[in-house]
Formats: structure tokens, sequence, C-alpha cells
């Protein structure tokens, strides 16, 4: 432990959270509580929240509305767009608020905050008046920060009851009322939904009380019977994409525009990307850090029908989930021909006893050590044992990291990294080059 980290121990809990209640209020004071003067939409869950933020963002560019956002991947107003190196998805209040000030002085009438359950428990949310929510889907995350399950579910319900006693906002001369959109698919759907709000939008992708749904008919997807053309890579994208389809709806344009813009969503950077130099096997990277999520991105990798698949995993340290690290090598054991499990974000834990933890879910079901598992510390040199392993028809998938630009270690330092390009490296390798 740190002797930062120590530190903290020795501060009470109360003291803590008083602090960051009357920064975030601080912050919004500030900056004149620049949420007050756009239409502001969070998005929280699981897993999700960084494409379908980008979705909505991409939609309300295309239905010629201003409009910025903040996420796990980057910031971007109006265009501009710059990384987010943070490794955190909600920045420190004075951040945000700042950056919601930007927007306004960029003439944003549509802010997009990714917001965490570990951002409210910081209540980095005070001080934002939202107008809508978005719910993706829940499932354990977070439980170390957040003592359980039901802990984790009430915090993200904190921001659910934020929103239904803020303000009413007048803008542009229109009164706005609250709403929620959330994924009626989920288990969790009718605890997000008893939140007292003026209107909820349900989306899915099935049969029930769903106001935005969408179903498949062989190859081809219909959303409330009209026929869209998807170009997204993965089902998880496109419910990402129909997340997104319903907030902008519910915002109150119409659906068929919103539907006819959608046909352009593209692929977010780290989320199910493609890298290719011309090989004869696919080569995916991916954010998927927890077992859902890793579920998931399998369920798109068989879609290819890859001949096998070769996989990259690791689990990050700095307090995070430690029992998913054994579930994520159990996962992959069972599903590839060639686990490797390397470094992911350690912080200050020891990266070697994480990598063991993840190496003793994929033995649990099998794997052998030096023969379909190998542990390997460096991530690079792990992520070229995989790609030069690879035969064709097959697939490797690098997950954990997406496109995040640092690798947290030890003692706050943030070491630049990109699985995308040490992929490319090792391809140039193999004499495949872009």
């Amino acid at each position: 432990m740190t002797t930062l980290a120590k530190m903290k121990c020795l501060i009470p809990f109360g003291f803590v959270a008083k602090y960051h209640y009357c920064l975030a209020w601080l912050a919004a004071l500030w900056y004149h509580f620049p949420a007050n003067q756009m239409i502001v939409i969070g998005v929280t869950g699981t897993s999700g929240k960084s494409s379908t933020v980008q979705y909505i963002y991409d939609l309300l560019r295309a239905l010629n509305q201003s409009v910025g956002y903040t996420s796990t991947i980057g910031f971007a107003i109006n265009g501009e767009y710059e990384e987010n190196k943070s490794k955190m998805t909600m920045l420190g209040r004075f951040f945000l608020s700042g950056m919601l000030r930007k927007m306004v002085s960029s003439g944003c009438h549509y802010a997009v905050i990714e917001t965490s359950s570990q951002g409210i428990s910081q209540y980095r949310h005070q001080g934002i008046n939202y107008d809508l929510l978005v719910f993706t889907n829940l499932s354990p995350e977070h439980i170390e920060a957040h003592g359980c399950y039901i802990n984790y579910r009430a915090a993200k319900g904190k921001l659910f009851s934020h929103l239904a006693h803020s303000p009413i906002k007048i803008f542009n001369g229109k009164t706005l009322e609250k709403i929620v959109v959330l994924n009626g698919d989920d288990r969790e759907a009718g605890f997000f939904s008893s939140f007292p709000v003026k209107k909820i939008v349900k989306f899915g992708w099935g049969s029930g009380q769903l106001d935005i749904q969408a179903q498949s008919v062989g190859a081809n997807i219909t959303v409330n019977h009209h026929p869209v053309h998807w170009q997204l890579p993965a089902e998880f994208s496109k419910k990402n994409a129909l997340a997104a389809v319903a907030t902008v709806t519910a915002l109150g344009f119409p659906l068929q525009e919103v539907l006819v813009a959608s046909e352009k969503l593209g692929s977010v950077p780290g989320r199910f990307q493609f890298i290719f130099a011309g090989q004869p096997f696919i080569v995916i990277i991916d954010y998927a850090f927890e077992p859902g999520a890793l579920t998931a991105l399998f369920k798109a990798v068989h879609s290819l029908h890859p001949v096998a698949i070769i996989g990259v995993h690791g689990s990050a340290g700095g307090g995070r989930d430690l029992a998913r690290r054994k579930v994520i090598g159990e996962i992959a054991g069972r599903e590839e021909r060639l686990v490797v499990v390397t470094n992911e974000d350690p912080y200050d834990d020891n990266p070697e006893e994480i990598i063991k933890d993840v190496a003793a879910g994929a033995r649990a079901v099998g794997k052998r050590e030096g023969v379909d598992l190998k542990l390997i510390l460096d991530r690079a040199s792990a992520i070229k044992v995989a790609i030069h392993a690879a035969l064709p028809g097959e697939a490797v998938i690098i997950t954990g990291k997406g496109s995040e630009p640092v690798m947290a270690v030890a003692n706050g330092q943030k070491i630049p990294w990109s699985d995308a390009q040490a992929a490319l490296n090792a391809l140039a390798d193999l004499g495949y080059t872009v």
C-alpha cells in the first residue's frame, strides 16, 4: 500500500464524503452551473456506456444538433475530440464542470455524460441537473468498492433519485420533462423504472412492454417495424445503438429520421475493433474487462465463425474485483485454443499475483501452463505470442484495455500504451503491414 493510500485510510469516511459533496457543488458554482444551460443526458450501467455515449453524440450531430460529451474514451465538443488519458470515467468535479462550461461557451444544446457508480458515490453528479438518464444494463462489478451487488445497484439508484428530484428546466422557452430511458431486457429494469419521473422509455431486443423494440428477421433488423441497415460488428454494438436511438427519440426527434441517421453509425475505438494488416486471421481488441462483457464478446466472435480463438487477458488491480479474476480465466479457458494471461492495469498491486489469479481460472477448466496456457508479464510480448501463434482462419482477441492510451502502474504512474499499436507491431514482425 502506498503512502497516499495509507493516509486515505486514516481519514474518516464521513469527512471524505462531505469533502467530495462540497467540492462538487463548489465546482458547479465556480463555473456558474453550466448544466442548467443545456439538456444534459447521463448514461450509466455496467457495460456499453462509452459506446452508447458515442452513438447518442453521433446521432445528434447527424441531426444537426450542437453537442458535447465526456466518457471513458475521451471528450468531444462539436466535432473537436480529445483522448481521455486519466483512467477515470467521471473526472474530478472541477474538470467535469469546466468541460460543461466549455460546451455552453461553444453553443452546445446537449451534453452527454458517461456516469459511473464510483463517480456517483463520490458525489460527482452533484451540481449537475440531468434531464435524461440512460440505463444500459447491470451485472456484478466494483463489488470491492461498494461492498456488495445491492450497494452497487443502490449507487446507480442515487443518480436516478437525483434526476427525479432535480429542478425542472426551461430551455429555449420549452419546459423539459425528466426522462428515463432503460434497457427493458435487463433484470433490473423494474428497479430503474421505479423512480418518479415524467416519462419512461423502454427499449429492447424482444417482446414485452417495449417502446422502442428491435427484432431480427434473418439478416435484417427492424425497429418498431421500420427496417434498418446497421453496419455494426457485434450484437452488443447494435444494442448500444438501440439505446442511443431510444434516447434521441425520447428527446423528441422523429423515429424515422433517427433511424436513417443510425445507419451511419460505425465502430467505437477499442470496442470490437478489428486490426487488419493483410493477415489471414482475425485480430480484435475490445475493452471487455468483466465477465458479462467478456461473454458477450465471445458470442460476437463466434458469429464470425473462426476456426479457433486465441485470447490475451488480464485483470486490473487497484481494488478492482478480485473475484472476477478467476472467472475471466475460466471463461477464456472454456472458449479458447490458447489462453495468454498478461499485465493489464496493476496500479499498486503485484501484477504477477493478478496474472496467477486469472490463470488459476483457466487451469480449473483444464488449461495447462506451457501447453495451451501462457503467463507473460510484459503485455507487448503477450500480444506478440498470441498473434504469432494464430493460424489461418483463427481469431485473436485482446481484451481489457480497448483504446486506452495509458497503463496504470505503481505509485500513481500512467505509462503510454496502445493495444492496437502492439498488435500492429506483432503483425509487422510476421511481414503484415498496413
